[in-house]
């Protein structure tokens, strides 16, 4: 059975769900902008959202930078149609960032929430994509095997954190692997 990413979907996980919320989602655009601007050393100016769904993203980004460009995709053809030109969301596929470049890179890559439900084959085809299309930082949010998940199980992917986390995995995608001390 295929996976549909339609209203009933975002109402089920994003609106009437008891996972996430706006605070929630204003705490991990504040962090991934404040990353961003640690690295770059001045304000994000533009922000590119793979797997962006509504784009939610959009609204707490610029309220922090209302100057900035944001730029969102989706394979959600619902998201697309219902909110792509009130939000900038356009049509892709996670492995049609192989070869897609739909901008030069951005200051804040956002993947949030998406490579989990990715199946690998794709997620191998499209993820050296993203790292051409990174000009700063990347945010790029994901669960492994070892986390205990609240919310959709249907097409979760629970791989390994040890293989996916690995400073070389991270080589093979054009990424820098970068330690943080252990809280």
């Amino acid at each position: 059975m295929t996976k549909h990413y339609d209203r009933n979907y975002f109402d089920r996980w994003y609106r009437d769900g008891s996972i996430g919320g706006a605070q929630r989602l204003k705490r991990k655009v504040t962090l991934a902008v404040a990353t961003a601007e640690s690295i770059l050393e001045r304000p994000i100016r533009t922000v590119l959202d793979i797997g962006c769904g509504e784009g939610a993203w959009r609204a707490p980004l610029l309220a922090l930078r209302p100057k900035a460009s944001y730029l969102g995709f989706d394979s959600s053809e619902y998201a697309v149609r219902r909110y792509g030109r009130s939000r900038n969301v356009h049509y892709a596929q996670f492995a049609d960032f192989a070869t897609l470049r739909p901008s030069g890179p951005a200051d804040l890559l956002v993947c949030s929430d998406v490579m989990h439900y990715v199946p690998t084959r794709e997620l191998a085809a499209g993820l050296p994509g993203l790292a051409d299309l990174c000009g700063g930082v990347a945010f790029l949010e994901t669960f492994c095997r070892e986390d205990e998940i609240e919310g959709d199980h249907d097409g979760y992917i629970a791989r390994p954190a040890p293989a996916s986390a690995s400073p070389h995995s991270a080589a093979i995608a054009g990424c820098r692997h970068v330690s943080t001390p252990p809280a």
